[in-house]
Order: C-alpha cells, then sequence, then structure tokens
C-alpha cells in the first residue's frame, strides 16, 4: 500500500467503581443463585456505583488512564465522543460534562448512543475524523451506570443479573503507513436494523408516547425498566457478530487464523462461545472479562483491552477483531493491528 494516514491506538484506559457485586449478593435481593447465574450468562459478579457517582465521572476516570498511557496530554485532544446509553442527564450530552471535568473546552464533544455496539461506532467515527486529516488525536470512551436503573426483584431478574457499572477509554492518533503490518485500525463495519429495536430497549422516558414524557401510567407498567426478549437477542447476536467478524477479514484479506486476539462484546459468554463456536475460533483466542464485569454496554471491548494490555496478552503488532451487537439492533466490527 502506499503511504496513508491512518488511525493508531496509542493509549487504553478503564475504570470500574471499587463495590463488587456477587450472585451471591443478588440471591439475597431476589429469587436467583449463583448457579443459575453462571450456567446462563458465566456472569459471577459485577460492579456497581455510589449513588453519588454519574456517568461522565466514570469516562473521567477512564478517560485519564488512556490518556496517561499514551502519554498524551489532555490539552492535545481534539475531539472527545463519549458512547452511552446511561446519560448524566436526558440533555446535554455527557461528553460536555465530561469535557468539563477534565478541564478542556472548545473541542468538539459528542454523545452516540449504539448501546452495546457503542464502542465500535465510535471509534469507527473517529477514525473517519483522522483519516480525512480534520483531527489529529481523539479520545473514545465507552461508559455506562446501569445499576441505578434496574428493577432490583425477582421480576426484573432476566435483565438485572447481566448488567454492571464501568468505563473503558481509548486514544487514537493520527498515524502515517504503508503496509498494512504497521499500527492502525485497518476497518471498520458497521449495521443496523431497526426492525428489532422494541426486542430490547428502555420504553420511558420518551417523546414517541401521546400522555408525555414520563408519566405515573409509565411508571406503573415498568416502562423505565430495561426489557429484552433474550431469545430474538441471542440469536440475532450470534448471526450478526459472526457476519462482523466475516465482513471484516474479507475486507482485509486475512483468516481467521492471522487472527491473533478476538474481543467480542460482553453480554453473555454463551453468546461469544456461540460465535467462536460458528467461526470455528479456538476459545483461547477469545478475550472474556464478563465474568467479573458482566454487560458494561460501550465499555466492554475497551475495557478488555485495558487488562489485556495489563495481563500481558495483548502485545504490539498483533491482529486484533472485535465484534458487537446490541439494542437497535446494531452490530459492527473492526480490524486493528495493534
Amino acid at each position: 500500500m502506499t503511504v496513508a494516514i491512518r488511525s493508531r491506538v496509542t493509549g487504553v484506559g478503564g475504570f470500574v467503581p471499587p463495590r463488587i457485586v456477587t450472585n451471591d449478593d443478588l440471591a439475597e435481593l431476589m429469587d436467583t443463585s449463583d448457579e443459575w447465574i453462571v450456567e446462563r450468562t458465566g456472569i459471577r459478579r459485577r460492579h456497581w456505583v455510589d449513588p453519588e457517582t454519574s456517568t461522565s465521572d466514570l469516562a473521567l476516570e477512564a478517560a485519564n488512564a488512556a490518556l496517561i498511557s499514551a502519554s498524551v496530554d489532555k490539552e492535545d485532544i481534539d475531539m472527545l465522543i463519549v458512547a452511552t446509553l446511561s446519560s448524566d442527564h436526558f440533555f446535554p450530552g455527557t461528553a460536555c460534562f465530561l469535557q468539563t471535568k477534565m478541564g478542556i473546552s472548545e473541542i468538539p464533544a459528542l454523545d452516540i448512543r449504539q448501546q452495546c455496539t457503542g464502542f465500535i461506532y465510535a471509534t469507527s467515527i473517529a477514525d473517519q475524523f483522522i483519516r480525512t486529516g480534520m483531527y489529529q488525536k481523539v479520545l473514545v470512551i465507552g461508559a455506562e451506570i446501569h445499576s441505578k436503573g434496574l428493577d432490583i426483584s425477582t421480576e426484573g431478574r432476566d435483565v438485572t443479573i447481566l448488567f454492571g457499572d464501568g468505563a473503558g477509554a481509548v486514544v487514537l492518533e493520527s498515524t502515517e503507513v504503508d503496509t498494512a503490518e504497521d499500527p492502525q485500525i485497518l476497518s471498520t463495519h458497521l449495521h443496523a436494523d431497526g426492525s428489532g429495536a422494541t426486542d430490547l430497549w428502555l420504553p420511558s422516558p420518551g417523546m414517541a408516547f401521546p400522555d408525555g414524557l414520563v408519566t405515573h401510567e409509565h411508571l406503573d407498567r415498568g416502562d423505565q425498566y430495561p426489557q429484552m426478549n433474550g431469545r430474538a437477542v441471542y440469536v440475532n447476536a450470534v448471526k450478526r457478530m459472526s457476519e462482523g467478524i466475516q465482513d471484516a477479514l474479507a475486507t482485509n484479506e486475512v483468516s481467521l487464523d492471522d487472527v491473533d486476539l478476538f474481543f467480542f462484546h460482553q453480554a453473555n459468554l454463551r453468546i461469544n462461545e456461540a460465535v467462536a463456536q460458528r467461526l470455528g475460533i479456538p476459545p483461547e483466542k477469545v478475550y472474556n472479562t464478563i465474568h467479573k464485569y458482566g454487560n458494561t454496554t460501550a465499555a466492554t471491548i475497551p475495557l478488555g483491552m485495558r487488562d489485556a494490555v495489563d495481563d500481558g496478552t495483548l502485545q504490539p503488532g498483533m491482529l486484533v477483531a472485535c465484534g458487537a451487537f446490541g439494542s437497535g439492533f446494531t452490530w459492527g466490527s473492526m480490524l486493528i493491528r495493534w
């Protein structure tokens, strides 16, 4: 390939709140057990925030860690992109609150709401800005607080057991490359199918209601809690994440054997096992964190990258494939030379 401008991951950071909630802790609040949760999801614990913590607080910790990892000053960042479904407030976006907490101003601060595919969407957006030469350094953060919005009862069990709080971030920087072996984001692939929107959603508050943004009737129905058609999500997640990985490999003319490490969105260990089996990926090539963090939505992939760097699993020069599927339905993939 000729010399080209591409994005490179130069730093990665993550943060989870200190409070650990085990499956046994949940069993004291609802009709469930550690065995039941582990068998169905692979989750053993998750981290939940204290009442005073906001999503932008988590994002700040992850962002600062990523900047340190990249040896980049916050004043050198050209753009902030925050992927979250759990914004500090209905508006303005969480990126604006994060920007103030970081002590920087003027640069664009963007929120995207692509749920579990949020980090891949956000990284793709940042990559396009860098490829065109508009920005040189972009900070991408996936941050979520679920614990404040869950139905912590037996009625809400099937959803509540899945989710944890946390944030992950990467610094992307412009780099010149002349070979696919140079560290870079090789490609990103984004998809959506809105016909599945109500198979995993949060109905209220919302402007689609004729009786207003949020009413007592909505609350009485439990519309303020996430609702999920588990079977539809499982089937589509396995299918679409598999397709996404195949898209990334075909675009870059590489095989599954060429990939050193896979990061799948951490929604359910059984989904990731099914994707790996469907594609023929050896289990040791799939990096999972769901057992200790649960589903942190937009934060799962960067949190996994942070952990993989810290424990030495993710090394420079590796070919890394990422895939995600989530509410929307949305799904996406990307291939990275680390």
